[in-house]
């Protein structure tokens, strides 16, 4: 009985202090109704506070050269590099471009090989590497032609996300040269 008590007197005690600003606010009021007439405003010319609207700032350049500190820019952060396009793109950003362009361009290579190795054996004929099938590979239960497919889906993918890197690059102001 001592714990469901105290949840009970505890949950009154939060409940009685979260209603008050509630009931302080509800038009319905038990004192009854001043007899003078409202206060009236200092100022003839201040606003009420229902009657106060917040204007937007419209800032132009001359107000920003005044400003202190940075200046916050809003807009669609997916379209930051579609800017100036005279603006060049940092050394550093040309290197990991540069960097993940050269692992694509591997695995196409790579996949393009065993593609080729697939399509070989496919139609009978021997491999090309002096040493014949690599032995150390293992079984591959997966029937050729269905190997073939994947391996161009992959290609296909590769290609794609290659083609994406670079227009991304150019779009942040890469000249095509940079990523050779």
């Amino acid at each position: 009985m001592t714990r469901s008590f105290l949840y009970w007197s505890a949950f009154a005690f939060c409940g009685a202090l979260s209603c008050p600003p509630c009931f302080a606010a509800s038009p319905q009021s038990t004192s009854p109704a001043p007899a003078t007439s409202p206060a009236r405003p200092a100022n003839p010319n201040a606003l009420a506070p229902a009657q106060t609207k917040k204007t937007k700032r419209v800032w132009t350049n001359d107000d920003v050269s005044g400003l202190r500190g940075p200046v916050s820019v809003v807009g669609n952060s997916k379209n930051l590099g579609t800017g100036d396009p005279d603006s060049k793109a940092d050394g550093q950003y040309i290197a990991n471009t540069r960097k993940e362009l050269r692992k694509l361009e591997s695995q196409l290579d790579d996949t393009n090989k065993q593609l080729r190795d697939l399509q070989d054996f496919s139609e009978g004929k021997t491999p090309a590497t002096s040493g014949g099938y690599p032995i150390n590979k293992g079984y591959n239960r997966v029937p050729v032609d269905q190997q073939i497919t994947s391996l161009e889906d992959q290609t296909r993918q590769l290609r794609a996300k290659i083609d994406t890197l670079v227009d991304e690059a150019r779009k942040k102001g890469v000249e095509p040269g940079d990523l050779r």
